[in-house]
């Protein structure tokens, strides 16, 4: 299965499948990302994905995919879910990309559809029979997940409703919240402080920590530091500039907080870091990815 802590491109030999059973209230160790994709399947009930900057609140039937290197985190505040989540490399989808909207970018941004319940019986023996593969593990099992998820996208190509307006349908009552990490977002890079994140969200800032750790599992602070060393992570295998640079660029004042704060993160120093990206796979669009 996948490892946990920092896992490379490398560790993910072929399609994994899990299956997952949350109760309300049930908290993640962390925020996190990866360098490989993640589709997650509701089966029953409902969850909630922070993504980037943006409140995604799924139900039964729907499916999420998210690219590599995309922020994410999951709150459970609906009552019990069960849901499926696969996880896979580009090359594992890329036979069935022209046949999915938008063709071979469908698979660069996170992506939200839904399949109607005359499908999900469907949807159902077909997640069935991933998992089934997934756990008979044999020497013939990479090549049939491969294929079955290659069958399940056609299916979803067929059969659901691919929602791009997905946005328009975030909860109102976290505008306030979608506006503080838009805003981190947007201004990660200059000296910004929480006094700052708090009035462009329109709060004070105790009561939009408060809020933001509610809604989304994780505190402004913490989130804006995660920004941070996303973008430096990506700078440090995409670019040959200095270490100290990239500190800077990212918003970091002190190089030596950035490197304890890197290596507390991703479990080895940023020079480290650099040589094992540039030795990792290419990402959806060409780039080579953390």
């Amino acid at each position: 299965m996948v490892k946990k802590g920092r896992t490379s491109m490398r560790e993910i030999h072929r399609v994994h499948i899990d299956r997952r059973q949350r109760e309300a209230g049930y908290i993640m160790s962390s925020h996190h990302c990866h360098p490989y994709y993640e589709l997650c399947i509701v089966e029953q009930g409902s969850c909630r994905f922070l993504l980037e900057d943006l409140l995604y609140d799924l139900h039964e039937g729907d499916l999420l995919l998210i690219p590599p290197q995309i922020f994410h985190y999951t709150r459970y505040l609906f009552g019990p879910c069960r849901r499926f989540v696969i996880y896979f490399q580009p090359a594992d989808a890329e036979a069935v990309a022209g046949l999915l909207p938008d063709d071979e970018h469908f698979f660069s941004q996170v992506e939200l559809l839904h399949i109607p319940e005359p499908g999900r019986e469907q949807l159902a023996s077909l997640l069935s029979r991933m998992f089934s593969e997934d756990q008979l593990n044999d020497a013939r099992s990479p090549m049939m997940l491969k294929l079955l998820l290659q069958e399940l996208f056609l299916f979803c190509s067929r059969s659901g409703v691919f929602m791009k307006n997905a946005p328009a349908a975030l909860h109102r009552a976290d505008d306030q919240i979608l506006s503080a990490a838009r805003f981190i977002n947007e201004h990660f890079r200059q000296p910004i402080s929480s006094a700052d994140i708090a009035a462009a969200a329109g709060f004070s800032p105790n009561y939009l920590n408060r809020k933001f750790r509610e809604s989304a599992g994780i505190g402004i602070h913490e989130y804006l530091v995660f920004v941070r060393l996303r973008s430096a992570a990506l700078e440090l295998v995409s670019t040959d500039h200095s270490i100290t640079y990239i500190a800077t660029h990212c918003g970091f004042s002190d190089s030596n907080y950035f490197k304890d704060a890197f290596k507390k993160k991703y479990g080895v120093t940023p020079r480290q870091y650099r040589d094992e990206g540039r030795e990792s796979s290419i990402g959806p669009k060409g780039r080579q990815k953390p």
